[in-house]
């Protein structure tokens, strides 16, 4: 308590808190929440698009513990970046978790390539299968222990991996 005053001081969070939610700047959470859900949703989408182009449908049933099929594979790499994107949605903002999250549904989204390269089996195939890989291997190194979400440069690579992965599948006209 303040003692001229008698009211109550909010401490520094408080008051930065009162300060994002007054102006509606977001805290830096929800900032790389949105850059952080914004790389799975891509590579959701390219999980989508390399399923679509080989021939593998969403069927849940083809879904498997453990799959040793193509067209298993793919439709647990569905799965498995359709769960990324709800785990993100759940709970506050974490960078950490966040970040994990983007870096499951890129590696959902090379499994989606590789099936979608091995029907395809051209360059164009290869190119955007190993653009898939590095953009998972960027998202995974930005998860991290040494960036954690949280790493600037980290996530700017695995940004620019997963735009270049986008290019590399619509390329090869999976997307």
């Amino acid at each position: 308590m303040s003692e001229s005053h008698g009211d109550e001081q909010p401490s520094a969070p408080q008051a930065h808190a009162t300060l994002i939610q007054e102006t509606g700047v977001p805290s830096t959470e929800e900032a790389l929440r949105k850059r952080h859900t914004a790389r799975a949703r891509s590579a959701a989408d390219r999980t989508r698009a390399a399923c679509r182009c080989a021939g593998v449908e969403t069927d849940p049933g083809a879904v498997i513990a453990v799959p040793t099929e193509a067209a298993a594979k793919a439709a647990n790499a569905l799965r498995l970046s359709a769960d990324a994107l709800v785990a993100m949605a759940e709970g506050a903002p974490d960078p950490a978790a966040d970040a994990r999250q983007a870096r499951n549904a890129a590696a959902a989204s090379v499994l989606a390539a590789r099936t979608a390269r091995d029907r395809g089996a051209d360059a164009l195939s290869e190119a955007a299968y190993q653009a898939a890989l590095k953009a998972s291997q960027a998202a995974g190194t930005a998860a991290g222990r040494e960036g954690l979400g949280r790493n600037e440069a980290l996530n700017a690579e695995a940004e620019a991996a997963e735009a270049a992965a986008v290019a590399a599948a619509r390329a090869a006209g999976w997307v």
